[in-house]
């Protein structure tokens, strides 16, 4: 299968390198690696530069400079960088890779990943269970659905991806794309690699402050069309992290805010499927709970 994987990245000099580092030292390493830089004004367009210069694999491309956002994540701009890039590859894949700049992976990811792809015909969309590094340094393992791929990790099947687009460019389009793949028969799931999960730097949505990062993930429930019940319960669970109560109240705040400005959605019958996931979903867990 060949793997083309694409690194969007935004003033990641930080944690580019260690990403770059990670992916040379895979057991089986990119058939084509795009790095698009999408208006940095710090050091990482020559890091992925540099990078591309010593392994022929890699290319850099640079998109033209942003004009300044109060809050950079809320249009979903490393997804279009992402969509931009794959129409610029020289390269056709059979999978195709959107990686966060902030990550560190392990050594054999790329080849477990394929491995899954090749044993399993209806697998559309997967991703890499994800670790983040919490206050204190250590990294600890995300909660997550099973069936729910992280924006971060990100391997689609050719051929799924092009049964799922266009994937509109909104908060939630992380969600939207598997949706819309099991929707249409795809399987979608997380797989555990040897050696470790891939590890985040910066825990999801905190770059530029936490609690805006939770209204970001409200908006986005929002956008792909989350039954209230189910935001609901998804305020209650966030209630528990930090800083606490705070954090749930704000990712209601989040979805209230979309439901009023009346913020870009999913189409409707994705939406209708995801509601009728959550209920059903809920209706397992209350039957198992109650013992029947």
């Amino acid at each position: 299968m060949v793997m083309v994987v694409i690194v969007p990245f935004l003033n990641e000099e930080e944690h580019l390198l260690g990403l770059l580092e990670s992916i040379s030292g895979q057991s089986r390493l990119p058939d084509r690696l795009v790095l698009v830089d999408d208006g940095s004004t710090d050091a990482s367009p020559a890091i992925a530069r540099d990078f591309a210069d010593r392994h022929p694999y890699a290319r850099a491309l640079q998109r033209p400079p942003r004009p300044p956002a109060r809050d950079r994540l809320a249009t979903a701009s490393e997804w279009g960088a992402w969509q931009w890039a794959l129409e610029q590859t020289d390269m056709a894949g059979d999978l195709l890779v959107k990686l966060d700049a902030d990550l560190r992976l392990p050594p054999r990811m790329f080849e477990v990943m394929e491995s899954q792809f090749r044993v399993d015909p209806e697998l559309g969309v997967a991703g890499a269970h994800l670790s983040t590094v919490d206050e204190d340094g250590v990294p600890r393992r995300e909660h997550n659905a099973d069936d729910h791929v992280r924006g971060a990790t990100k391997f689609y099947r050719a051929e799924c991806y092009r049964d799922i687009s266009p994937v509109p460019q909104i908060l939630g389009w992380d969600t939207i794309d598997e949706l819309t793949a099991r929707m249409r028969g795809w399987r979608t799931g997380n797989v555990a690699v040897p050696g470790g999960d891939p590890v985040q730097m910066r825990m999801t949505g905190t770059y530029d402050g936490r609690l805006r990062g939770f209204r970001r993930r409200g908006v986005a429930a929002y956008g792909y069309g989350a039954h209230p019940l189910h935001v609901l319960l998804g305020a209650l669970r966030r209630a528990t992290d930090r800083p606490y109560v705070v954090a749930g109240a704000s990712y209601v705040l989040g979805w209230v805010h979309g439901c009023i400005r009346r913020s870009p959605r999913a189409a409707p019958e994705v939406r209708a499927f995801a509601r009728r996931e959550q209920i059903g979903r809920l209706r397992r867990r209350i039957a198992v709970f109650s013992g029947r």
